[in-house]
């Protein structure tokens, strides 16, 4: 049950992460709050790795054709999940779109069965399907705001997400190696794929943004701690578990977001936030179960 403490771990780094970058994106562009993410979680990473091998010696990764595939597709696919976030964010009548780019886990669920050969059981599909319910809940989705191109933007979003993963899952069990290894190789290459990506996209178009996040140096340490941290949780977990049972246990990440809103902006938590937490809570038991 390995999983369960590593997406316990994802879900509460990446809510302190969220809190922190979206204190960055006062000073900073979308493309300088994203690589605030990945800039100085690479040499972490790659540190994680070293000491793993300082604590188990274990065979160095033999790069495949496969793996390559995989770790591309997944960093390429995950910015632009992220880019189609800030898209929906910029949008009047986001809510739908939101809520939906949320249904990461059931969208993993769905594409994991149909593409990659995972199965999920009885009490499992019930989780997600519970899970899917609460983010929409706690997205404050109704009918009356419901846009049919924002809503299909935020399918595309949460598929772009659920691609991520499962890409990590398998590129991370195409490695041949055994567990926390794997997993860590494969952070380590998607970090610095993306790094390398999106520092060229700065580079040439956004110079200004490297003296931002220099000047910004300390809230920018920061949140690639936090972003490595998690993604250590994240990676590691999808290499046990299959990613929709992940996700859906991930969106406890809800608790601490509300938790870090109660206590530290003093933010009063309402009732639908309260009966969504209470989905969580029940989703997260059944993919436990399951």
């Amino acid at each position: 049950m390995e999983w369960i403490a590593f997406t316990c771990l994802a879900a509460f780094s990446q809510a302190w992460r969220n809190a922190l970058q979206s204190r960055l994106s006062e000073h900073a562009s979308v493309a300088g709050v994203t690589l605030a993410r990945f800039l100085l979680a690479t040499p972490m990473a790659a540190l994680y790795l070293l000491g793993l091998y300082q604590w188990q010696s274990v065979p160095v990764l033999t790069i495949t054709p496969s793996l390559i595939s995989y770790v591309l597709g997944a960093s390429v696919m995950q910015i632009i999940a992220t880019g189609l976030m800030v898209i929906l964010f910029k949008r009047n009548n986001y809510a739908v779109g939101v809520g939906l780019a949320k249904s990461e886990a059931l969208l993993a669920a769905v594409l994991g069965m149909a593409f990659f050969g995972s199965h999920l059981s009885p009490f499992g599909w019930l989780g997600v399907l519970l899970g899917g319910m609460a983010v929409l809940l706690l997205s404050g989705v109704t009918l009356r705001h419901f846009v049919p191109a924002t809503a299909l933007l935020g399918l595309a979003c949460g598929g772009a997400f659920a691609l991520t993963s499962l890409w990590v899952r398998e590129a991370s069990l195409t490695t041949g190696l055994p567990f926390p290894h794997s997993a860590a190789w494969v952070l380590l290459l998607v970090l610095s794929c993306q790094t390398l990506l999106l520092a060229s996209y700065l580079s040439y178009a956004e110079q200004s943004s490297w003296y931002t996040l220099w000047q910004q140096r300390r809230l920018t340490s920061a949140i690639s701690l936090t972003s490595c941290i998690g993604s250590i949780g994240w990676f590691s977990a999808m290499s046990l578990q299959h990613v929709a049972y992940v996700k859906t246990l991930g969106q406890i990440e809800v608790f601490f977001t509300l938790a870090i809103a109660f206590w530290w902006l003093k933010a009063p938590v309402a009732r639908r936030d309260t009966l969504g937490l209470l989905l969580i809570a029940l989703a997260a038991i059944l993919v436990m179960m399951g």
